[in-house]
């Protein structure tokens, strides 16, 4: 188990590719029970540590978002011209 400190400097990425390592584990099925209960642990804990990683990027981007007088801009996102949405 990772300390606070390793769980800090662990980047978006670094922890959601663990997210989906457990998830596999875990879909495969041959762990016995405590196992599986102590990766279900893990990956709620990744699982949660993503989505405020990504809540804090949200906040990032409203306030670089902002005009001069500190209201939001809102744009709608237009898709690069060529690309389908699956980015092919």
């Amino acid at each position: 188990m990772m300390s606070n400190g390793a769980e800090q400097s662990r980047t978006f990425e670094t922890s959601l590719e663990a997210l989906e390592q457990i998830v596999r584990q875990l879909e495969d099925g041959d762990l016995p029970l405590e196992k599986s209960l102590e990766l279900f642990e893990q990956g709620i804990r990744l699982s949660r540590e993503c989505q405020e990683r990504l809540s804090q990027a949200e906040r990032r981007i409203e306030i670089l978002l902002r005009d001069n007088q500190g209201r939001p801009v809102a744009a709608a996102f237009k898709e690069p011209v060529g690309e389908d949405e699956n980015g092919l």
